[in-house]
């Protein structure tokens, strides 16, 4: 496995007024960093730093010879801090409040972590669900940092729906006797669907007292308390709640004509949580001012879980940005000219 690493961001701010010094973990996969194009993936709500491997939880993207090729581009992740990965502290240990922390919040920790690593450029950020929106503050908060900008099953702002639902996450994280577990398994009704539910369980019983998707459910539950911290939890539903690039009091379209990337969309048609509705306007809305941007729509029965599921439509629809024949020749100058100046 990639080695995790820490670095220290000094007197990093907060939203809300709090000035702390933060440790900040990651782990680099494929080309070392300086000699290949660089790939910031941000990881989703449980997720880390360990993007690919063998239980890489992004493993289908990203590896040899997969759509995001690690013999090709240096893959950088961070670990959200407070998550609790491997020797990532957790918020407890660190003495803070959850809720002093926003998404904007992150992405600047994120781009105090990259000046560190003397990165001024990389070649794309992607991030699923709370990553998307992280990667969609960065670019808000850096506009010429980032080449090509990729949320997946992301939002550039968090909608009363998913407001509504992380407060209610919030609710049962403080005041339930069984806080995670319970939490995750609300949740995961929300990362499927109806049709999911039907197509995986078909109202089978595991026995006389208990339907299949309840066991399927309590196991989720019971996997997340195994591996997980609840203050990380709370930590991730807030940024989740807290997405939004306009701050708040800034126009959308003021905000995304300084962004310089490609924007490549990526929403799901079946998406309970961000809705496709809401990225197909993300979508008309920019180009309206920017002719670089697409979307792209993975068609499934799974929800927002699709983004894990169905691998080879999303590989399909972001080979154009890895894979093109103008971006390979763009890697192959870049690892030459890497080379002279070496």
């Amino acid at each position: 496995m990639s080695q995790i690493r820490n670095i220290v961001i000094n007197s990093c701010q907060t939203s809300s007024g709090k000035t702390m010094d933060l440790p900040l973990s990651y782990q680099v996969f494929g080309k070392p960093l300086h000699e290949a194009p660089i790939v910031l993936v941000n990881h989703a709500l449980t997720g880390n730093s360990k993007v690919c491997g063998d239980d890489g939880w992004w493993k289908d993207l990203i590896g040899a010879g997969k759509c995001i090729d690690t013999t090709a581009y240096t893959v950088l992740a961070f670990n959200i801090p407070g998550n609790g990965f491997f020797y990532s502290q957790s918020l407890d240990d660190l003495k803070l409040d959850y809720k002093d922390f926003t998404a904007r919040d992150v992405a600047g920790l994120f781009a105090q972590g990259l000046d560190q690593l003397k990165i001024n450029k990389l070649f794309a950020v992607i991030g699923g669900s709370v990553g998307g929106g992280i990667a969609w503050e960065l670019a808000a908060l850096r506009p010429k940092l980032i080449e090509n900008l990729i949320p997946v099953a992301a939002d550039w702002k968090a909608t009363d729906w998913v407001i509504a639902n992380c407060f209610i996450q919030d609710s049962i994280l403080n005041n339930s006797s069984k806080p995670l577990s319970d939490a995750r398994m609300h949740a995961m009704t929300l990362y499927r669907t109806p049709e999911s539910f039907a197509d995986k369980f078909n109202r089978t019983k595991r026995n006389k007292s208990l339907f299949n998707v309840e066991s399927w459910l309590n196991h989720h539950g019971e996997k997340l308390t195994e591996r997980f911290q609840v203050s990380a939890y709370k930590m991730v539903n807030q940024l989740l709640k807290t997405i939004d690039i306009t701050q708040g009091n800034e126009n959308f379209l003021e905000v995304v004509s300084r962004i310089e990337s490609n924007i490549h969309i990526i929403t799901i048609n079946s998406d309970l949580l961000f809705k496709t509705e809401e990225n197909w306007n993300t979508y008309v809305n920019l180009r309206s001012i920017k002719e670089n941007v697409t979307i792209g729509e993975i068609e499934s029965i799974h929800g927002h879980d699709a983004f894990l599921i169905e691998y080879q439509q999303l590989s399909r629809l972001l080979r154009p940005v890895f894979h093109s024949e103008e971006k390979k020749s763009l890697i192959s100058s870049y690892n030459y000219n890497l080379k002279r100046i070496a």
